[in-house]
């Protein structure tokens, strides 16, 4: 632990704060005067020093996550409270005042903007259950704009957990509040979770024909609040799901279509959406890295500031597609995990669930397990099999 500490130039105290333990407690062990034998805060350590907790007890130890555990956990409650939401049905009980439910999801949004899946996930079924509650009292046109974001933040986190499905059904009840709203805004939003969720499924042609129908629907009324992120949203679903068609040159004439928005709209976070000039270079990384050009995407990475949006939810596809393009590429291999333990510090339930950085980790393990990053490569590894 010592020897690691200050190879990174570390304090005691700054290292036990990234460990989230005292730096008392760290010294004693960095003495060997407390022994480190609960492999939950050994796994801790680990993590904060960026290797494996094998490099530290010099034997095989499992690399809990609870925090993945815990969301993981949440998707049947979260999947249960989706089913029971449903407007066609009466609510039982009451629920607390409009303005305590708007706290509660504008808190469900901060953390899914953290990516704290857990902390969503924990949340959302009795906020779904309240907001269901209250769309039939005398507030019932906010409860439904609440439970239309409420939706799409579930769908979102189900999503992330590789639950498309699930997703779909957040989709779904998204739009089922958007409809009884009678707002066209929210049916956009809507529209947007669903094409999502359709993509993430697999069914890219589905996610592009919603995308499609709404941006039509939505391009006659630009001059509503939120109207042009949300329609520059959808261009960027549309985007992704030409893309995942293999229809590479559609998928950038979407984005074309979308930077003109976004050059209107400038950085904004209207609905949670982030929709800015930012957001599409970080949408084209992402779609260029997997079937277009990688140097591409490391080109745009080289003018893009990730810290205009500040959300980790977006911040770190941002990190983590410019390492897939760092690998793809060849011979950059120290930058690609530099970039990799960058978005694994950001948003570490999204990079220890993610497919595509599993992939990426593996390559580059395959490639050369200690000339190009060796122990921190390996904790890294050993984290993502936790989760």
């Amino acid at each position: 632990m010592r020897l690691r500490r200050l190879l990174r130039g570390w304090s005691v105290r700054y290292a036990a704060s990234r460990a989230g333990v005292s730096h008392a407690t760290w010294s004693r062990i960095e003495r060997g005067l407390q022994a480190a034998d609960n492999r939950f805060m050994l796994a801790d350590i680990a993590g904060a020093l960026e290797c494996a907790p094998a490099d530290l007890a010099g034997a095989g130890v499992p690399a809990p996550d609870r925090a993945i555990a815990a969301a993981r956990a949440g998707v049947l409650g979260l999947r249960r409270a989706l089913i029971d939401i449903d407007l066609t049905e009466p609510s039982a009980g009451s629920a607390p005042p409009v303005a305590e439910l708007a706290r509660r999801v504008a808190l469900a949004d901060s953390l899914h903007q953290a990516c704290d899946y857990a902390g969503a996930a924990r949340l959302l079924p009795d906020l779904l259950r309240d907001l269901h509650t209250e769309t039939a009292g005398p507030d019932h046109r906010e409860a439904l704009r609440l439970l239309c974001d409420a939706t799409s933040i579930a769908s979102s986190v189900l999503r992330s957990l590789g639950h498309p499905a699930d997703a779909w059904l957040a989709a779904q009840r998204c739009r089922d509040a958007a409809d009884a709203s009678g707002d066209p805004v929210l049916r956009g939003l809507a529209a947007y979770a669903l094409a999502r969720a359709a993509t993430a499924c697999g069914s890219h042609q589905r996610g592009q024909t919603i995308a499609e129908r709404a941006v039509e629907d939505l391009g006659r009324l630009l001059g509503r609040g939120g109207g042009p992120e949300i329609l520059g949203s959808l261009h960027l679903v549309a985007a992704l799901a030409s893309r995942c068609r293999r229809q590479l040159d559609d998928s950038r004439g979407w984005l074309t279509e979308a930077a003109g928005l976004a050059h209107h709209t400038g950085e904004a976070n209207t609905m949670g959406m982030f929709f800015g000039p930012t957001n599409v270079d970080i949408w084209r990384m992402s779609i260029e890295v997997d079937d277009g050009d990688p140097a591409r995407v490391v080109e745009i990475a080289r003018r893009t500031d990730p810290a205009a949006i500040p959300a980790g939810v977006r911040q770190v596809f941002y990190y983590a597609d410019t390492a897939r393009a760092l690998t793809r590429i060849g011979g950059r291999d120290r930058e690609a995990i530099r970039f990799l333990l960058t978005a694994e510090r950001i948003a570490p339930q999204h990079v220890r669930t993610s497919g595509e950085v599993a992939e990426t980790i593996r390559v580059l393990l395959d490639r050369s397990r200690r000339q190009a990053g060796g122990t921190e490569l390996r904790g890294l590894s050993e984290r993502m099999q936790a989760g």
